[in-house]
């Protein structure tokens, strides 16, 4: 090659020996849905599968705090590792069903939370009477005052 970037040393690599091997990656492909984490546990974790569990240089996240929105975070995170499942595993209808479970799961989680704590997000608006969206408390703030 003839270009200036070219003649810097730190823009060249070097393989070992004259003739290196090619490299190949490989990922093995998950076996099963089962067993899976707690979904609290499994938004800590960063997995729902125990099996993917490889935690960066051994350090595990302490757990997540304990809010309001923690269960629809727990419930919309085993939701979508369920998705990625599937997205390979089509035909596991065990874990399926356990898809549709949790769909409904986070279908009712939502919908207490919206209950007890107001909207958040734009489709808690519909059927409503006025604009409430940027009404007290945002879902971040964990309101005591709307509890009783």
């Amino acid at each position: 090659m003839s270009c200036n970037q070219c003649d810097k040393p730190y823009k060249r690599g070097s393989l070992p020996g004259a003739s290196a091997p090619l490299a190949m990656s490989y990922v093995p492909m998950q076996d099963s849905a089962a067993p899976a984490y707690e979904p609290t546990e499994a938004l800590a974790r960063g997995t729902l599968f125990p099996g993917l569990d490889l935690p960066f240089m051994n350090l595990v996240n302490e757990g997540f705090p304990d809010v309001p929105m923690a269960e629809l975070a727990a419930i919309d995170f085993v939701v979508d590792e369920l998705e990625l499942y599937l997205d390979t595993h089509a035909d596991d209808g065990e874990a399926f069903q356990l898809y549709q479970s949790f769909l409904a799961l986070k279908e009712e989680a939502h919908r207490r939370y919206v209950e007890r704590y107001g909207v958040i997000c734009q489709k808690d608006l519909l059927g409503m009477n006025a604009y409430t969206w940027l009404r007290d408390p945002w879902p971040w703030e964990f309101p005591d005052r709307r509890e009783s």
